[in-house]
């Protein structure tokens, strides 16, 4: 999910709109930085299920150990397991080379630069941050730690299946035998 820090995360205060003259929403100002780590994750779009796990910071051992804990977490008898990765120089470091020689069934598939959405966890990342830490106060990275395990949790008692592309929106079927008439400017 990338960098996180332990802050103030902007989110959707009620705002009283009886009261005149009308409130404007507000958030105190927080320049404080009182802790920052990374949140790692796996996904599996079909079901909808999702593992997280959390590390201070973001290195080859880190980005291993990661790996290692999603191998645990994945079902034993799924042949395959497609790690779609980023271009970070740790997902190309030389253990997470030979973790790959070490499981076979593991394939890496790195996309291409400046195409984030052909990832399917990064739609995942956005519910998990509102669910998370929108409208939240962090003191400890520890909370976020916490607030992420959470929601995590949350997420597997209402999980869904990912679908890739646009959501469809209904359109009003027309009549057999009408055309449309061509727009002309």
């Amino acid at each position: 999910m990338g960098p996180q820090a332990a802050k103030s995360f902007p989110g959707q205060d009620l705002v009283d709109v009886t009261k005149r003259p009308a409130q404007r929403a507000r958030q105190e100002i927080d320049y404080g930085r009182r802790g920052a780590g990374y949140v790692f994750g796996a996904f599996q779009p079909v079901t909808g299920a999702a593992f997280t796990w959390t590390a201070t910071r973001r290195t080859t051992a880190n980005v291993v150990a990661f790996l290692e804990a999603a191998e645990s977490w994945i079902d034993p008898t799924v042949e395959r397991v497609y790690a779609i990765l980023d271009n970070l120089s740790a997902h190309r470091a030389t253990d997470v080379l030979l973790f790959a020689l070490a499981h076979p069934r593991w394939e890496f598939v790195f996309q291409p630069k400046y195409a984030a959405y052909l990832n399917l966890i990064e739609p995942w990342w956005k519910v998990l941050r509102s669910l998370a830490l929108k409208g939240q106060r962090f003191e400890t990275w520890e909370e976020i730690c916490a607030a992420v395990a959470a929601a995590t949790s949350y997420w597997h008692g209402h999980r869904h299946p990912f679908v890739w592309g646009r959501r469809r929106r209904h359109r009003p079927r027309r009549q057999p035998g009408i055309a449309a008439v061509p727009l002309v400017a």
